[in-house]
């Protein structure tokens, strides 16, 4: 099929790029990376339990923990 095109004395048709547009984060999250890791699912079910019955976020769980980590190694408090 290509040999055919070529030898058809036609020029190949361009391809167009493809503008893709800038992805912006959430205003909420500017500022803000990402951190994550790969653990058992039961880990993740317990986190939301917890976070429903103190009627909080798993990501104001996390901070929680991360906070507590910080102080344990001896460094300081940052998320909150």
């Amino acid at each position: 099929m290509l040999d055919r095109a070529m030898t058809s004395g036609e020029p190949a048709p361009a391809i167009a790029p493809v503008d893709s547009p800038q992805r912006t984060a959430p205003s909420g999250r500017q500022g803000t990376k990402l951190i994550g890791g790969h653990f058992p699912p039961e880990v993740s079910t317990q986190l939301r339990i917890l976070a429903a019955e103190e009627g909080t976020t798993v990501q104001k769980l996390l901070g929680e923990a991360l906070d507590d980590l910080f102080v344990k190694k001896g460094r300081s408090r940052i998320v909150g």
